[in-house]
């Protein structure tokens, strides 16, 4: 022990031990695995996680959020942080309507359950009054909460969605999650996980081990969605989180993953530093 070589006080242990080395082998004997060559902006990523102010919790605003996911290439919907209904407004004329309103803080990490979500809002008038409603549901569902005030979002079209995170283990590093997206997330635990950086043999196991990897392909009146978006979601999360193991955790839930070659968004970032 004092020279770090394994040893087992039942032999039950040492025979499971050696089934998972044998298991590993043969996965890596099917054929050598390959990591995915990207283009990132590692640095800018460096110097907005080196001067991020981040909550309590170590929880980042959205926006640096998004400036950080950019930085390595990651898509997502643009959006405005707005303290007032005019704001709000002015904001959803930027984007483009429809537009989403979702309240912001992140002390409310399931903003749906609080009321702090309106979808699909047409106009000025619909996003005035919606400002109003959300600002009033939330204050009465989470009075204790900070209210920093409403993101307005551009509406993306229909399509799939999956759940994409990843969190620092004590022991391996960066491990990255991928499952079914929204509201499904709790209810069906579609999850599967994989060490970052991920290699194509990874990929495969996330998108083969799963019902949302699965349905990617098209099911029944569903229609196919962008699998190769998925992936490249996935390789840059991995990489992410391997260049900064200051990240401890981050999910993306939802990415709304469009069909076949429109590609896919991140609608609901979290990063915890």
């Amino acid at each position: 022990r004092a020279a770090h070589i394994p040893d087992y006080r039942f032999p039950e242990n040492a025979a499971g031990a050696l089934a998972a080395l044998y298991r590993r082998a043969q996965y890596l004997n099917v054929e050598s695995p390959k990591l995915f060559e990207i283009e990132v902006d590692k640095n800018t990523a460096a110097e907005l996680l080196q001067n991020a102010q981040s909550d309590g919790q170590g929880f980042l605003d959205q926006e640096t959020t998004h400036q950080i996911l950019a930085a390595y290439g990651l898509p997502v919907v643009e959006m405005r942080l707005t303290r007032d209904a005019d704001q709000a407004v002015t904001g959803a004329e930027e984007v483009g309507y429809p537009v989403a309103l979702k309240v912001a803080s992140e002390a409310i990490p399931h903003k749906s359950d609080v009321g702090g979500v309106l979808l699909d809002l047409p106009d000025a008038a619909a996003v005035r009054a919606g400002f109003a409603e959300i600002m009033q549901r939330v204050t009465e569902a989470y009075a204790s909460g900070v209210i920093e005030g409403v993101y307005v979002q551009r509406m993306l079209p229909e399509g799939q969605e999956v759940v994409v995170g990843a969190v620092q283990d004590a022991q391996f590093g960066g491990l990255v999650m991928f499952g079914s997206g929204g509201v499904e997330v709790e209810g069906l635990k579609d999850v599967a996980f994989a060490l970052a950086p991920l290699t194509d043999q990874d990929v495969d196991y996330l998108l083969a081990n799963t019902w949302a990897g699965k349905k990617l392909a098209g099911f029944r009146s569903l229609p196919a969605a962008d699998r190769e978006a998925v992936i490249d979601v996935l390789v840059r999360i991995a990489q992410l989180v391997a260049d900064f193991p200051q990240i401890k955790e981050m999910d993306i839930n939802p990415l709304r993953v469009l069909p076949a070659g429109e590609g896919a968004y991140s609608i609901d970032v979290r990063l915890r530093v």
